[in-house]
């Protein structure tokens, strides 16, 4: 058995939480559970690779505040800008690891992310300035990174196809709205599943709590952790109303995982 730990590093939506210019009760609250940075987690394995999963906006403060200090690879879900605009801050971790940094997407995610990023891709002549140095692949099927087994598991963000990624036992599916009967074959067994429940209300492109609750029923994992978090969700009273086994993520929370 391979053990490796995750870090939520971020659990909040695109706006983050608090948001800009609100004054509701989330917004406002003392809770730090309630701070919710845009979505991302990081696995790191007892004798294996660090794997970030996207990286978001605020990917240099959550480095900073949850010690990753190395990368090995960064896994994309899809190219939304709250999970892909902290991508320059991989130069960082270039020079941590002494070279590029393979990343791996489905093949419209590579694209769109070659096009936003067409410096780091297709540099400028004029020398000065760092730039990242990403080795980008294509996902076509699961693959390995060393030791670890990723099992890319495809969701539907609203109209859009992305990807959610399985571990061994841990499975991560942000930003989803609903899954293919293809996918929930991929996701059987899973021990402790990490899914999309941006709000009560139902959202086109999101899992509402009770979607996600009765999504995580259906798997029946171990435990469930919700991410991708609005501020129509008070962290402590909305745990005290979920069924056993599941709850919301937030922001430093660490699991340890079986990865296979």
């Amino acid at each position: 058995m391979r053990r490796g730990r995750v870090t939520f590093l971020g659990t909040g939506t695109s706006h983050g939480v608090p948001m800009i210019g609100c004054t509701c009760a989330v917004c406002r609250s003392s809770d730090p559970r309630d701070c919710r940075l845009r979505p991302s987690v990081v696995l790191q394995m007892d004798e294996g690779p660090t794997v970030l999963i996207d990286t978001g906006t605020d990917l240099r403060q959550q480095a900073l505040t949850y010690g990753v200090v190395r990368v090995d690879a960064v896994l994309y879900t899809h190219s939304h800008a709250d999970h892909v605009m902290g991508l320059d801050e991989i130069r960082r971790f270039n020079t941590v690891r002494g070279g590029p940094i393979p990343a791996f997407a489905d093949e419209r995610t590579a694209a769109e992310i070659r096009r936003t990023f067409s410096y780091v891709f297709e540099p400028p002549a004029q020398p000065g300035g760092g730039i990242p140095q990403l080795d980008l692949r294509i996902i076509d099927g699961a693959f390995d990174l060393g030791p670890l087994r990723v099992i890319p598991v495809p969701i539907w963000h609203g109209p859009q196809p992305i990807l959610g990624f399985r571990f061994g036992e841990f499975a991560y599916l942000t930003d989803c709205s609903a899954i293919p009967d293809a996918s929930w074959l991929l996701l059987r067994g899973t021990d402790v599943l990490v899914i999309d429940a941006l709000r009560h209300r139902p959202h086109p492109t999101h899992f509402s709590l009770s979607e996600a609750v009765q999504a995580a029923e259906r798997l029946r994992p171990r435990q469930t952790w919700f991410t991708h978090i609005a501020h129509d969700l008070p962290h402590a009273a909305t745990n005290a109303s979920l069924p056993p086994g599941m709850a919301l993520a937030h922001d430093g929370l660490v699991l340890d995982v079986d990865v296979g």
